[in-house]
């Protein structure tokens, strides 16, 4: 799977563009600025814009590919990240080690889900917040009518809301929905497509 990446984010220009996310803009711009962990950052573009905004980032992602264009894009916007090349099984932090998570088009094997998300929710502080926006079920049909948009081809990399609502259930949820949106972010999500919505806060 990294390789896939690695020849992607070896091209010249950024996959999904240089700006964050719109829905990870308008939520993190909510909260005080702490630690935040951007799990599958990729190139970089929303934990750099965390940075900017105050927060300490430690992102990973599988790709070496990636962490190079993500450390230039902090260098090109004055700011610093912390960026570690590795699976998410692999990965160690302390208990209740973030204030925030960010899960951007994080896409997980059908038989990992459940085990990342645990992992997840022990690392992250009660009273910490998860944002997250991914691909949903309902997305293969707009894959369809128009490859453009970009997201996995496999049913079950793709979200419900109820795993979302299975994944984190000791949290207060501050917004679960389906929604159709318009993207345009570089060259890989561009149209329309299907996702979940989850802002959640650790009880």
């Amino acid at each position: 799977m990294s390789n896939k990446w690695d020849e992607r984010y070896s091209e010249e220009q950024f996959a999904y563009g240089k700006e964050p996310n719109l829905f990870f803009k308008e939520w993190l711009s909510k909260y005080p600025p702490g630690s935040i962990l951007m799990p599958a950052d990729g190139e970089g573009r929303n934990g750099v814009y965390a940075a900017q905004l105050g927060w300490a980032v430690t992102a990973f992602d599988q790709s070496a590919e990636g962490r190079s264009k993500a450390l230039a894009l902090a260098k090109e916007r004055n700011v610093t990240i912390e960026y570690i090349v590795s699976d998410l099984a692999d990965l160690a932090f302390e208990p209740a080690s973030f204030d925030a998570i960010g899960l951007i088009y994080a896409h997980f094997d059908a038989d990992k889900k459940a085990g990342f998300h645990k992992l997840m929710d022990g690392w992250l502080k009660p009273g910490g917040v998860i944002i997250f926006e991914a691909f949903s079920k309902s997305h293969l049909a707009y894959i369809a009518a128009d490859p453009n948009i970009g997201g996995p081809k496999d049913i079950g990399m793709l979200y419900a809301k109820s795993e979302l609502s299975a994944g984190f259930a000791n949290y207060e949820v501050l917004l679960l929905e389906e929604q159709e949106i318009e993207l345009n972010e570089g060259a890989y999500h561009n149209g329309k497509g299907s996702v979940i919505r989850f802002v959640g806060r650790k009880k």
